[in-house]
């Protein structure tokens, strides 16, 4: 069964820690990874809104819940926590992410899946993105949602609350677990929060930046 993660993120200030702990917050782990993205020299991944990732040597593959070709303007109706979260889809089999990206990018090459590396060359895939973050993780055990506070090494910190349902759970109720977290954290919802990719990418990428900015993959 296919992850969907569910994800809003959050500044982060010199009184998170202690925001955390006087909302009941618990310490559940500190852990230290290093992120590479891959895509091909077209962007034909990212363009989609796709992204392959390899932590450590873990590989996963994230698109939206709602296709980039279907997606339509934000209605006056959307809640606002809605209006400054994300939804996707996250892929982990290293069988299933090469039948996807093959398919995307149109490779007509047949053959048994590879086990290690060898296929990124196939399909012309290089890392276009590589940076190490340390993550602090929390959870406010009674609404099930992880908070992770993340130090990325390029200088820029990040706040992230996230749930993982099956494909097929209710996102709404995800959702709304999200904002209730939220209010008790006193955040507000009156702005989307860049992530640690989108501040990457404005920082050393800017032409890719800009192709994903025109093709409203990203906001600015």
């Amino acid at each position: 069964m296919m992850t969907v993660e569910v994800e809003r993120k959050f500044m982060c200030s010199a009184n998170t820690l202690k925001m955390l702990e006087e909302s009941g917050a618990v310490l559940v782990g500190k852990q230290q990874f290093r992120d590479q993205y891959f895509d091909t020299p077209q962007f034909d991944l990212t363009l989609r809104d796709m992204w392959l990732r390899k932590r450590e040597e873990c590989w996963e593959l994230k698109y939206p819940l709602v296709p980039v070709s279907g997606r339509k303007e934000k209605s006056g109706e959307q809640s606002e926590t809605a209006a400054v979260s994300t939804c996707y889809k996250e892929i982990t089999s290293q069988p299933e992410i090469q039948l996807k990206v093959k398919d995307v990018i149109r490779d007509t090459e047949t053959g048994v899946t590879c086990l290690d590396d060898s296929w990124l060359s196939r399909v012309n895939l290089v890392c276009f993105a590589e940076f190490t973050t340390v993550r602090q993780s929390f959870t406010l055990e009674e609404e099930e949602v992880k908070i992770d506070l993340d130090q990325a090494d390029f200088g820029y910190n990040v706040g992230e609350l996230e749930m993982l349902i099956t494909e097929g759970e209710d996102v709404h109720a995800a959702l709304e677990r999200i904002d209730r977290t939220a209010r008790k954290l006193g955040l507000t919802a009156d702005q989307r929060v860049e992530g640690k990719m989108n501040v990457y990418l404005k920082r050393n990428l800017p032409e890719h930046y800009a192709k994903l900015l025109s093709v409203h993959i990203l906001r600015a």
